[in-house]
């Protein structure tokens, strides 16, 4: 039987947000933006879905009079990774 994917990382945009902070230790908006291509807005929403679900965790900062927004895994979102790479390996796996 097929393991249920988690609908949150199921979404292209939020998969490739997780993928990024998991190989990376932290991330300020902009490179994630410039990485994923995607528009500051839909980014937004969708660090704020990623956030609220405790998967990353967003600080919201300054460097000089700019704002700065920094992102960073949770062992929560990890977790949650791992086990949406484990239920796709089992769709993979059908024989």
């Amino acid at each position: 039987m097929f393991k249920p994917l988690d609908p949150l990382l199921h979404s292209e945009l939020r998969l490739a947000v997780v993928s990024l902070l998991i190989s990376a230790e932290e991330a300020e908006f902009p490179y994630i933006k410039e990485q994923t291509g995607a528009t500051a807005g839909n980014l937004s929403v969708q660090i704020d879905k990623l956030s609220a679900a405790g998967y990353i965790k967003v600080e919201k900062t300054f460097k000089g009079k700019k704002p700065c927004t920094l992102c960073r895994i949770t062992p929560v979102g990890l977790k949650a990774f791992e086990d949406y790479v484990d239920a796709l390996k089992s769709y993979l796996e059908v024989k």
